[in-house]
């Protein structure tokens, strides 16, 4: 995946992500101005083997930090025009804590990863995701899980939230 700058992403051989700069150095592709090093000196989650950190390829970072803000209530850290930290009410208290970032990217195709967030009231978060500018494509429906619907942010990623009820 191309993103700004002419950083993309490709797996390495230990199955994790590895940045590289399309001028072939993986030390030249820094984020905003912040290199991957300096960019998560706080984050702790480290449980192996299970989902740690995401990231949202965007098109228009603004727009997206005031979508997300207002549709889930998340706040930034922002680490120059390219890169923000993202700090849900799981990292609330907890100091350089971030659940995943929002980069900065020249496109964003859909049909990845789905990303699902969990909320109490599935009709309040429908309200939440239109006031706040996503487009509904699918449901409110039913799942073996409760209920779901998957929405378009701004940049046209496509995430779903869910509901036990």
């Amino acid at each position: 995946m191309t993103v700004a700058g002419g950083c993309s992403r490709r797996p390495s051989l230990e199955g994790a992500r590895e940045r590289t700069h399309s001028r072939g150095d993986p030390g030249a592709c820094d984020v905003g101005g912040v290199s991957d090093d300096e960019r998560m000196t706080g984050h702790t989650h480290s449980i192996p083997l299970t989902i740690d950190y995401i990231e949202i390829s965007v098109t228009d970072m603004q727009a997206a930090r005031e979508f997300y803000g207002a549709a889930f209530g998340w706040s930034f850290t922002t680490y120059g025009d390219q890169y923000s930290g993202i700090r849900t009410a799981a990292e609330s208290g907890r100091e350089g804590e971030e659940a995943g970032g929002l980069l900065l990217a020249d496109t964003v195709t859909r049909g990845g990863p789905l990303v699902l967030l969990y909320a109490d009231d599935i009709e309040d978060a429908v309200d939440r995701v239109t006031r706040a500018g996503g487009v509904v494509v699918n449901g409110p429906y039913e799942f073996p899980g409760g209920r779901r619907f998957h929405f378009l942010d701004p940049s046209g990623n496509e995430l779903g939230v869910w509901s036990a009820a």
